[in-house]
């Protein structure tokens, strides 16, 4: 039996990736661990236990290569209207699909959130 428990996404503006997670889904610092090289900070919702693992290499300045963009985080909204009009209002949306009910925001590092309805 196993428990999922956190996702890692390198970043290159720590801070910056703090404040858009605050302000776009409502994240805050679980904690952090700094380091000579690095500093790792998790976001949590307190809802269920899983974080989101920010990376900060402070040597690094090249963009993380991404790929084709074909992975993503997930996160349910009990108010999708309001979730839209913040992440339009932010300019973060990079992707909607009507036809499914969801729509993918882009975070400053070019990660892929997706944006999914309660459907209860």
């Amino acid at each position: 039996m196993f428990t999922m428990i956190h996702e890692n996404h390198n970043v290159l503006d720590l801070e910056r990736s703090i404040a858009f997670y605050r302000e776009a889904l409502g994240l805050h610092e679980a904690r952090r661990s700094e380091k000579p090289d690095f500093t790792i900070v998790f976001l949590a919702d307190d809802t269920n236990g899983f974080e989101l693992e920010l990376t900060w290499l402070k040597d690094r300045k090249e963009p993380y290569n991404l790929g084709d963009e074909e992975f993503h985080l997930a996160f349910r909204t009990d108010d999708m209207e309001a979730a839209h009009a913040l992440h339009e209002k932010m300019g973060c949306i990079c992707y909607e699909n009507p036809a499914m009910g969801i729509y993918f925001i882009k975070d400053p590092d070019g990660y892929w959130l997706e944006i999914v309805p309660n459907r209860k």
